[in-house]
């Protein structure tokens, strides 16, 4: 019962993972990556690593790509001052 779920699952995130590394815009791929955190806690839910699903909900699909997301915003800030001057 628990077979067909799991390769359900690992389609689902082989998907998830291909997307994220085709993806280019940093913004983009920090969802895409967000979705994949979701998606590995999904799998390790099955797997019934319930403690590792909580964990990879709190930082795979929370913190990295809130951390991914504010460097973007404070590099194009000072990419923005820099061109500015002359």
């Amino acid at each position: 019962m628990a077979e067909p779920l799991i390769a359900v699952v690992l389609v689902l995130v082989a998907g998830t993972a291909t997307a994220a590394v085709l993806t280019r815009d940093p913004v983009r791929q920090a969802l895409v990556l967000s979705v994949l955190g979701v998606d590995l806690a999904v799998l390790f839910t099955v797997l019934q690593a319930p403690d590792v699903a909580l964990s990879q909900l709190a930082v795979g699909s929370a913190l990295t790509p809130l951390l991914i997301m504010l460097t973007v915003r404070t590099v194009g800030r000072k990419s923005g001052r820099k061109s500015g001057r002359k």
